[in-house]
């Protein structure tokens, strides 16, 4: 799982992204979508996540916070409230999620209930955790826009192994990348999201929290104690889970038939039966002869 010091990250994208400074506001709309990529673990491509933290400093106008779309839909029909619901649907959000079926969508991808149904409750929808989840959500499985050829417009179509291309990206939101802004200075919003995806992709890389190397892995020995005579090969095996190799139709019969007192492993009868009977609970394991105690 990718976890990232933000201290490192927000000195990153204050300089190149913030002009120098960033308000509590932004602070903590960046932390609330980064707190939700690193509880789900959604992708160890991290332009899955500079792509919609992008999205979010265009769509939020560099609040980095859920906002209502301004203007709350007036001249458009998702602005008037749904006789059914009462709830208007204009954008909101990180990523303006607007139209009452995208709501309900996004309420049964996210089981939502209760006050956070968004399609009763579509202010829920400015919840900076829900409203990550349906970014996320969202961008990665195509829920907002579909190509020419059918197929939704997703994160991994534009950022995978053999295409990095943050420009065109921007159809997974909306279709105006080619559009330049009186406020951009000629550049187009395709271009400037792209710009914006740059820059945080360098900010994440650069914070990325590194997990220390695993120690190696030390061998326990097993010795075992065994009555006189007998041979016994000792291994040893790694810590953790033992997978004990099968035993062979030979060596069960070997074991029950020490068990009966019938040894075919050098066991002499006598031993090999007390050795049965104390295994029962019925006695105690024969003495050795020689030094020592057993």
């Amino acid at each position: 799982m990718l976890r990232f010091d933000r201290e490192i990250y927000f000195d990153n994208v204050r300089k190149t992204l913030f002009g120098g400074k960033l308000t509590q506001q932004q602070v903590d709309g960046q932390n609330a979508i980064l707190d939700e990529w690193e509880r789900h673990a959604m992708s160890d491509d991290l332009r899955h996540l500079a792509y919609p933290l992008a999205t979010t400093k265009h769509e939020t106008a560099s609040t980095m916070w859920p906002i209502e779309e301004y203007g709350k839909g007036e001249g458009s029909s998702y602005g008037i409230p749904d006789p059914e619901t009462g709830q208007t649907y204009y954008g909101r959000g990180y990523v303006q999620l607007t139209w009452r079926d995208n709501y309900a969508k996004a309420t049964s991808k996210l089981d939502l209930t209760g006050d956070d149904d968004l399609e009763w409750h579509a202010e829920r929808a400015l919840d900076p955790q829900i409203a990550a989840d349906v970014m996320f959500r969202g961008m990665a499985e195509g829920w907002f826009r579909t190509a020419s050829d059918g197929k939704p417009e997703t994160l991994v179509k534009y950022f995978n192994e053999t295409r990095d291309d943050p420009y065109q990206a921007r159809e997974i939101i909306n279709g105006d990348k080619h559009i330049v802004p009186e406020w951009s200075d000629g550049v187009s919003i395709g271009n400037l999201v792209a710009g914006y995806h740059e820059n945080f992709l360098a900010a994440l890389v650069a914070s990325i929290v590194r997990q220390p190397e695993p120690e190696p892995v030390k061998p326990i020995v097993i010795r075992l104690a065994v009555p006189e005579g007998v041979e016994v090969e000792v291994m040893t095996m790694p810590r953790g889970r033992i997978d004990m190799p099968p035993v062979s139709e030979a060596q069960r019969k070997a074991m029950q038939a020490a068990a009966k007192g019938k040894s075919t492993l050098g066991i002499p009868k006598k031993v090999g039966k007390e050795f049965a009977k104390a295994d029962k609970g019925g006695g105690k394991l024969p003495k050795r002869k020689g030094k020592g105690k057993r």
